[in-house]
């Protein structure tokens, strides 16, 4: 089945992280201009950039960008855009670290180490006049067009899923999913709550979408399924992870392990290799170890 790329006043831009449908951007055609949700990392600009000049835009007609979160390869270009005048809508809890990169970025070298630029590029402040948080409910008008944020934790404190008429912009919340793949959650520290998560699938399961738009990747149009894989992914991935760390599993010794189980859980989806491949580029099975093993600590302490 051919990968929708558009579905009414929604355009996926392709930002072609390492390969093909793997991280995308929204082109959202309001009644007052393009509005954009997510802007990839830094390091795809120039990618990002010539997408929307494909679509007739330049980077001066976006005037208004919307972030799900704060993670680098969601919103490590929005400095970028605000140069270009656009406003950055985003939660509360993210807002101040737009404006103040410096613990994001420390945190972010710390992982990636000398990968860091090579990766999401560079990160510099986005000034506050051009940051506008969100609470949650909140709804931003384009003429009779509506873009409501909806708060939605669990993959991130500072998480928001966005609701545009029929369709719901799930960033990671709503996890990962390539093509036809199963739904699978991303687990990255500090902030996995699995708690918050399922109080937040069950307000977008509320919501009703006929489409959903991850961020990895695409248009999808079976809400009910979507949910359905993303909800027992989350339990039997965080279960295994768990089992591990009661037998005196580390988290540098289950890494490997991981892998071969994701690697394992995917292949009985019936995913070729390269499938298997682009889902560990958009959600790398070692940060998945680290986010467990920190709220499972933290929940069984």
């Amino acid at each position: 089945m051919a990968e929708r790329v558009s579905q009414g006043p929604v355009t996926v831009l392709d930002l072609h992280f390492q390969t093909a449908g793997t991280v995308g951007a929204f082109l959202v055609r309001s009644p007052e201009g393009p509005v954009l949700v997510e802007t990839g990392p830094e390091s795809l600009f120039g990618t990002l950039e010539s997408a929307l000049n494909g679509q007739g835009f330049a980077l001066e007609d976006i005037r208004h960008v919307f972030l799900t979160h704060i993670h680098l390869d969601h919103g490590g270009a929005a400095w970028r855009l605000a140069r270009h005048g656009a406003r950055i809508h985003v939660h509360p809890a993210g807002a101040r670290h737009l404006a103040d990169p410096g613990k994001l970025l420390g945190s972010a070298r710390r992982i990636y180490g000398e990968d860091m630029e090579r990766l999401w590029g560079r990160l510099e402040p986005v000034p506050p006049e051009l940051i506008s948080p969100l609470d949650d409910g909140q709804v931003v008008r384009f003429g009779a067009m509506g873009i409501e944020a909806i708060h939605t934790p669990g993959h991130a404190i500072h998480h928001i899923t966005y609701r545009l008429e029929d369709g719901l912009f799930t960033g990671d919340v709503g996890g990962i999913r390539i093509g036809q793949g199963p739904v699978i959650p991303p687990f990255p520290p500090p902030d996995i709550d699995l708690e918050a998560w399922a109080d937040s699938i069950a307000r977008m399961r509320a919501a009703a979408p006929t489409y959903i738009y991850p961020t990895h990747f695409g248009i999808k149009a079976d809400g009910a399924a979507h949910f359905d894989s993303l909800e027992e992914n989350i339990r039997r991935i965080s279960a295994w992870v768990r089992d591990r760390l009661a037998t005196g599993g580390t988290v540098e010794t289950l890494v490997p392990r991981f892998q071969a189980f994701m690697r394992e859980l995917l292949a009985g989806q019936g995913l070729p290799e390269a499938a298997i491949e682009d889902y560990e580029i958009a959600d790398p099975a070692f940060m998945s170890v680290y986010g467990l093993a920190r709220y499972w600590r933290r929940v069984e302490s």
